[in-house]
């Protein structure tokens, strides 16, 4: 059997790099909250396990809203689509700087999830506007803008965010989140062009459930939604607990976790722009997944021998190039396999099983953290990691 030939690199379109641009500064604000959140929920008195509901309930919002918004936007087009959620999000942020306790705040996280679970459209108009050679390199300049957020958000939110006064503390940085989001939707009403034709196709679509039935018995696109549930799981996990685990062992603060963040994303900005896509190209998607998820799990397994900051530093970056190498790939092969007139819902499913993740992992996580060890995150990332590669 001959090898398959590597694929040419396409250059990403100007409409792709303009609303990967454009999504960046809604990255941004995103980037800003995600370090203070457990902070936040301290300052309510919130128990860890109240704490981890909050981070979660985000997540939870996304797979609802993940395969219905890019259900919508294979109808009725992307743009539309992404400027109502961009508006939703932003009055999300508003709210979430005045609720009156932690269960409010869980609430508000919900929705703003749920408005905020936009990738599937976001991947959708590249997938549109990509030819499927050049696709995993596009993809990986979507997650670059959303590392590079990482970059800044935290630091912001760091530097404006005052947990000493309890929670009236964190509300310059929400004010500044809601203003990003609202600045994305209106770079997008007025710089981007819709990709997709509104859809006067009258056959019924299927539903959710439908479609996830067949995405499962797929076999491609069933065994990569099993590889985004259990590598999500794993890493999410850490990622919902890693403030607590370094306060517990080096008694990190806000500026600390937001400082290792932007280091995570220097390092998964740079992996996504420069090297997945030419990888990918070179050796195939499927072999740079297994790849990536094997230095996710080295880092997973090392991290419990820290015994330094920059030892800290150096094996969350280890995780993220893992994570960075790996990710693109996923969405690139499910936009090449689904049917073109359903990728929005299909892209959508994928990016809900995320979510479900994302809800489930934290969760579990802090259980691990709380009844079993200070490590115990890493060791049921590293646990579960392994059978996946």
């Amino acid at each position: 059997m001959s090898d398959t030939p590597p694929r040419e690199a396409a250059p990403p379109s100007l409409a792709a790099l303009s609303l990967i641009a454009v999504i960046f500064i809604n990255m941004l604000g995103f980037g800003i909250i995600v370090p203070l959140l457990q902070f936040y929920g301290k300052s309510f008195n919130a128990a860890p396990w109240q704490i981890a509901l909050v981070f979660s309930a985000f997540s939870a919002g996304s797979f609802f809203g993940e395969p219905f918004w890019g259900r919508l936007s294979d109808r009725y087009g992307r743009k539309p689509i992404l400027i109502s959620t961009l508006c939703c999000t932003c009055l999300c942020y508003f709210a979430l700087a005045f609720a009156p306790n932690v269960w409010a705040a869980l609430v508000i996280r919900f929705l703003g999830g749920m408005f905020s679970g936009n990738g599937a459209v976001v991947q959708g108009y590249i997938a549109d506007v990509t030819p499927p050679e050049g696709r995993t390199r596009t993809m990986s300049y979507m997650g670059s803008a959303w590392n590079v957020g990482l970059i800044v958000g935290p630091s912001v939110g760091g530097v404006f965010a005052k947990p000493g006064i309890g929670p009236i503390g964190f509300q310059i940085p929400m004010f500044i989140a809601a203003g990003l989001a609202a600045t994305a939707a209106l770079a997008i009403l007025v710089f981007i062009r819709e990709s997709r034709a509104r859809s006067f196709n009258t056959e019924r679509q299927p539903s959710r459930w439908e479609a996830t039935g067949e995405a499962v018995r797929h076999p491609v696109i069933g065994r990569l939604m099993l590889l985004t549930f259990l590598v999500g799981f794993a890493f999410t996990g850490i990622e919902g607990t890693f403030s607590l685990w370094s306060e517990a062992k080096f008694n990190w603060g806000p500026k600390e976790v937001g400082l290792c963040f932007a280091f995570i994303g220097i390092t998964a900005a740079f992996t996504q722009t420069f090297v997945t896509g030419p990888l990918a190209e070179k050796f195939g998607q499927g072999k740079m997944l297994a790849i990536g998820m094997g230095l996710t799990l080295v880092g997973q397994l090392l991290m419990p021998l820290a015994f330094h900051p920059a030892m800290v530093i150096a094996l969350m970056c280890l995780t993220a190039i893992g994570q960075s190498v790996a990710w693109p790939n996923v969405s690139a092969l499910i936009s090449e396999t689904a049917d073109p007139d359903r990728q929005g819902q299909i892209l959508g499913l994928n990016n809900a099983t995320g979510a479900l993740a994302r809800v489930a992992g934290p969760l579990c996580a802090s259980l691990a953290f709380t009844s079993l060890s200070v490590d115990g995150p890493f060791i049921l990332g590293a646990i579960i990691v392994a059978p996946s590669i």
